[in-house]
């Protein structure tokens, strides 16, 4: 089953697929040319719906990456402290080109509840690793885009945005653009459709 992550460059014949989504980058950009079947339960936008449907596959109207549920899923475990002005969240791509040790970096690497434990501290997140955004807008934590480099594809982030109803994101340069512009308008997302397309249904199959 694919979740989370743009990774369906990985899928084989007859997966399923419940949140996930294409990535966009040159030799990632589509699926693989000898896939001809898919489960599809939702994807995390439309922009991953069109190519999906583009090979022919049968894709729902149900979009959202599932890290948007932990809210839901771990009610809580994870409160807002709100003991940093702002913090910023590279993809892995960018780690080269910032000063990780930075008290403002969190970095992507590490277990992933110290990570969101540490976006949850920040007022603003800004970020170019794209599940920076979602934990933070999951949680009402404005944030913004920042790219820094062409190491991912604008592909994914249009994706996720255009997926929870914003279709005109504008995208900042820098941190101190980033920090200027604030975050992007709130999501628009109700997490019913996604937690109701969840593949329950494979588990009881197979008692």
């Amino acid at each position: 089953m694919f979740a989370i992550g743009s990774v369906l460059h990985y899928a084989r014949n007859n997966d399923l697929v419940w949140g996930s989504g294409i990535n966009g980058r040159p030799g990632q950009e589509d699926l693989n040319r000898r896939v001809q079947t898919l489960d599809v339960r939702a994807v995390r936008g439309p922009r991953t719906q069109e190519v999906l449907r583009r090979r022919g596959l049968s894709v729902p109207d149900v979009f959202g990456d599932p890290a948007l549920l932990l809210p839901h899923l771990f009610r809580g475990r994870f409160q807002r402290r709100r003991t940093r002005p702002w913090v910023f969240v590279p993809n892995l791509h960018d780690m080269r080109m910032i000063d990780a040790t930075s008290a403002d970096v969190i970095s992507p690497l590490g277990s992933w509840n110290r990570r969101i434990e540490a976006i949850l501290e920040a007022e603003l997140v800004l970020a170019s690793s794209l599940h920076g955004l979602i934990v933070a807008e999951a949680y009402g934590i404005p944030a913004r885009y920042v790219r820094l480099s062409d190491g991912e594809s604008e592909f994914k982030y249009r994706d996720y945005y255009e997926g929870t109803g914003r279709f005109d994101v504008e995208f900042a340069s820098s941190l101190e653009q980033g920090r200027e512009m604030g975050g992007a308008a709130p999501l628009n997302f109700n997490h019913q459709p996604l937690m109701d397309a969840f593949p329950i249904d494979i588990w009881r199959e197979t008692r």
